[in-house]
């Protein structure tokens, strides 16, 4: 998939970022993330409320392998291969990703707000103020 294609695909969706990433592009509007092209493979953004639909479609979710063992990224999935040629249906779609992308990013604000609880720390002794007098006799005792 190369950029003017992807262009042309969100087309009635409205205007759309495009920007290398990783071995293909990244898609987004107003500054979210939503899409991903990579491989041959156009993802869309998923969560807990759209995962369902890409399911019925018979859509699994992005894999890549490593050296080790297979890593699946369930928030972003496959889009159906008949949406290629339905424009208007990929728009709704796209505005799904979208919302799913908008709702995982104010999650992560919200969990980047809240406060961190901490262990019990052990309780030090406060450390000592060295005054101007602790520090004449330092240097008095080191210049013997």
């Amino acid at each position: 998939m190369d950029r003017d294609f992807l262009i042309d695909l969100f087309a009635h969706f409205g205007p759309v970022t495009i920007r290398r990433m990783f071995s293909g592009f990244g898609i987004s509007a107003d500054g979210t993330n939503f899409a991903l092209a990579l491989r041959g493979g156009l993802y869309l953004r998923a969560d807990e409320q759209t995962i369902a639909r890409f399911e019925a479609e018979g859509s699994k979710p992005f894999q890549y392998q490593t050296r080790a063992k297979t890593v699946t990224v369930g928030s972003y999935w496959q889009l159906p291969e008949r949406l290629y040629d339905d424009p208007e249906e990929l728009t709704g779609w796209a505005r799904a990703a979208l919302a799913a992308a908008e709702r995982a990013a104010m999650a992560k604000r919200s969990k980047a707000k809240r406060p961190v609880k901490h262990a019990a720390k052990k309780k030090q002794a406060p450390k000592q103020k060295i005054t101007k007098k602790k520090t004449a006799a330092r240097r008095a005792v080191a210049a013997r």
